[in-house]
């Protein structure tokens, strides 16, 4: 298979860099594009996939957290909400205005409580153009429709899902597009002070295509954007200064069959304090998180759930739900383990979701370490990185990725659902579903994945589910798709509807076309 050039894994030994980022999750990609679009010289590497850990194993929300105001974040909540207003109109194909209803059960948080916090974060982040919070009587089927009798008052307000592992490929494209070279498959194994440039060591990744062969690079600045790993890579790195650290806590979700109908969310409070939310999912299924519970380093690569956590879950849902669930609902499950900055919070939903970035050296070259942060903050995180890496790095340009569209994200007027009804008009062979889905994922860039077809036939060989040889190619062509697991889980949401027959089928697919 004929590899597009942007994604060329070719890196040369002993060639230099202006900056190395390392890590392939949702902050090192929105740096490696944030620093490539004012003209920098930039080469990310990651073990594995894009977004292969806690990026892809979040809860799909862009939200200002509103549970943070009782911690007083006031500037993250802050920064939050304005973040989130800037990724719906940058990215309006994977991310869309959700409305959050909150119950308000016997013993709960108290209505004055819940008003005036919600008054809050309706003003605190500024203009916003989703709309604000307001009372709910949930004997209304529009907002109750699915509830336990006895809760009867609630809450609404606004916030925004997100496919998380596509806004990092998408920002991946990006970064490629505007000259960064990423490669996956390839891990840091070491870096030494020389001159005023790092040399830092890389290697293959056995079990992942990647680079052909250990060899070494130059650069002028390294960013650590490693997460769960973070303080294991500075171990590898000379002269490095550390000051606090991380501390893991993994989240785990539950998917299961549909517990409500409508469009909305449920944010349920629960007795130990926490929040759970119940989320629609894939049309037919809804999903229920999270967890926080503290673990140690043995729990990163491959995190799980574990049979605790998913009796919390069930029983979250449960306490609000007429449609009772346990464990042998739960059609999937994922966990993922979030690099919180250790801020000697004892308690693991207590512990900030603020980032932190951490230079590493007095004098030239220098590395920073990016420490915790969450999802809706990484592009203003990435400017921030830019600010503190300046010194360091060639002149180079001010900020821009406010204003620019996420590949696919450059709608026509009209919107999404605009676009979607062009999309069926123009190719009305595609079943309902599949146009739904390939609008959202590829946004405009749909055109590269249909080219010349006339009818399904053309799209190639019919994986099942809905994915065509077509997309495949695509994805491995343009977006890092090396495995059937990429395909289905990250890439798109397919392996929720599909059997291990198709996993196969695509695994020798592209064991034979790779």
């Amino acid at each position: 298979m004929t590899q597009h050039p942007a994604l060329s894994s070719a890196v040369q030994d002993g060639e230099g860099v202006d900056l190395l980022i390392v890590g392939g999750g949702i902050n090192g990609v929105g740096i490696a594009r944030d620093a490539a679009g004012r003209g920098l010289s930039v080469l990310l590497v990651e073990r594995d996939d894009l977004a292969a850990h806690t990026s892809s194993a979040s809860t799909k929300l862009i939200h200002g957290g509103l549970r943070y105001l009782e911690y007083y974040e006031f500037r993250l909540v802050r920064e939050s909400l304005q973040e989130r207003e800037r990724l719906i109109h940058i990215a309006p194909h994977i991310s869309w205005p959700l409305r959050f209803v909150l119950p308000q059960p016997k013993g709960g948080r108290p209505g004055w409580m819940i008003r005036i916090g919600l008054w809050l974060y309706d003003h605190i982040g500024g203009k916003q153009s989703l709309p604000g919070s307001h009372g709910v009587n949930l004997r209304d089927p529009r907002w109750g429709e699915g509830l336990k009798p006895g809760l009867t008052r609630g809450f609404v307000y606004s916030d925004a899902w997100v496919d998380d592992a596509r806004m990092v490929v998408l920002n991946a494209i990006d970064a490629s597009e505007r000259g960064a070279r990423i490669v996956t498959g390839t891990a840091m194994t070491g870096a030494r002070v020389e001159g005023d440039e790092w040399v830092v060591s890389l290697a293959p990744n056995p079990s992942r295509p990647g680079l052909a062969a250990p060899l070494q690079v130059r650069a002028k600045a390294v960013v650590n954007a490693a997460g769960p790993w973070a303080g294991n890579l500075l171990d590898g790195v000379d002269g490095v200064t550390r000051e606090g650290g991380i501390t893991l806590v993994k989240g785990s979700h539950i998917v299961v069959p549909q517990l409500y109908s409508g469009d909305h969310a449920f944010i349920l409070q629960q007795d130990d304090g926490r929040i759970v939310f119940t989320i629609p999912y894939e049309h037919r299924y809804t999903l229920v998180g999270t967890t926080d519970v503290l673990v140690g380093a043995d729990q990163r690569d491959r995190p799980q759930i574990s049979p605790e956590e998913t009796s919390y879950l069930c029983a979250a849902a449960n306490a609000y739900f007429t449609r009772e669930i346990g464990p042998d609902d739960v059609v999937r499950s994922y966990s993922g383990v979030r690099p919180l900055y250790d801020d000697g919070t004892a308690d693991a939903k207590a512990i900030t979701r603020d980032y932190v970035l951490q230079l590493g050296r007095r004098s030239t070259p220098q590395v920073l370490s990016v420490l915790g942060g969450k999802l809706t903050t990484y592009r203003r995180l990435a400017e921030h990185a830019m600010d503190e890496l300046g010194p360091w790095l060639p002149r180079h340009g001010g900020g821009w990725t406010d204003r620019a569209a996420l590949p696919g994200g450059d709608l026509p007027a009209g919107g999404f659902a605009a676009f979607l009804a062009s999309c069926r008009q123009r190719w009305p062979f595609l079943p309902a579903d599949v146009a739904e889905r390939l609008a959202h994922a590829y946004g405009t860039r749909i055109e590269r994945i249909m080219g010349a077809a006339s009818d399904w036939a053309g799209l190639g060989h019919d994986f099942g589910a809905g994915l065509t040889e077509a997309e495949v190619r695509y994805l491995v062509d343009h977006e890092w798709a090396r495995t059937a697991e990429d395909i289905l889980w990250r890439r798109t949401k397919l392996g929720l509807g599909a059997g291990p027959e198709l996993a196969q089928e695509l695994t020798d697919w592209l064991a034979a076309n790779g």
